[in-house]
């Protein structure tokens, strides 16, 4: 594991720890962006958190952070932090456990290691690039269909039923978290994970997570944040991403989730 990797995690695990003094707090403040999503004075308190330690440690890299809303107007050969410092913020607000913490890592454009920290459900994801996915310090694949395991999940979003005819033949879990819907299903939870409406941010870490795990993962309107462009302006992107284990049940998904 490399020394940044390990940095990300304990970084990734200290904004878990500071977020849980915040989770279930009764006068927890609470406000409305410009998106229509809701943002908390948890959600501000773990990204000055995180953004304060990678500046300390790696002050020449550049940081694009959900609560920041800025425009990625970086250089060539600086080191890109793609940070949800608290992804799931209305399962959090409504007492819920599924909520995590994302930090992922871009080099020459694309995801090399990534961290996504689920504290109260006590599973820690982490990838680097050409070394495998883990869950917990244990290594993780997506699972195909099988007669031994004859039971899995389509997880996706509440935005997916509204905006989209969907055929797939499996059961639904709304679980509330973009991160953790592709967590289910890079460790054989889920058969086809899909989020209708994630920013860079949801699905950075993801993305190299179910790489890493032996699956696939693409955009369903051929959009791509991969890789990572200086001058875009990512807080009003949308990347509507979808994933399975490999590339015949994605390519058949594409067919079963229609735009409306």
């Amino acid at each position: 594991m490399h020394e940044t990797t390990r940095f990300a995690i304990e970084l990734a695990r200290r904004t878990g720890e500071l977020l849980l003094k915040y989770f279930r707090k009764n006068d927890l403040d609470t406000q409305i962006k410009r998106d229509k999503s809701i943002v908390t004075e948890a959600d501000f308190a773990a990204d000055q958190l995180i953004r304060d330690a990678i500046q300390s440690h790696y002050p020449d890299d550049f940081i694009l952070s959900e609560e920041q809303e800025r425009v990625a107007t970086h250089r060539d050969d600086q080191g890109v932090w793609i940070v949800d410092p608290l992804d799931g913020t209305t399962n959090f607000n409504l007492g819920i456990h599924v909520w995590g913490v994302l930090i992922t890592h871009l080099r020459n454009g694309y995801p090399d290691f990534a961290v996504l920290n689920f504290p109260l459900l006590d599973e820690l994801y982490y990838a680097e690039s050409g070394d495998g996915a883990y869950l917990n310090g244990r290594p993780i694949h997506v699972e195909l269909p099988n007669k031994y395991r004859p039971l899995s999940f389509f997880a996706c979003c509440s935005r997916t039923f509204r905006d989209y005819s969907v055929r797939v033949p499996y059961k639904v879990r709304i679980l509330g978290s973009a991160a953790y819907s592709f967590c289910c299903l890079s460790r054989g939870s889920a058969i086809i994970a899909f989020e209708a409406t994630p920013k860079i941010w949801d699905i950075a870490g993801a993305w190299l997570l179910v790489k890493e795990a032996g699956g696939v993962i693409d955009t369903l309107d051929g959009s791509r944040p991969f890789p990572f462009q200086s001058g875009a302006a990512y807080p009003g992107l949308n990347f509507p991403t979808l994933g399975a284990p490999d590339e015949t049940i994605l390519e058949r998904s594409k067919e079963q989730i229609r735009v409306l």
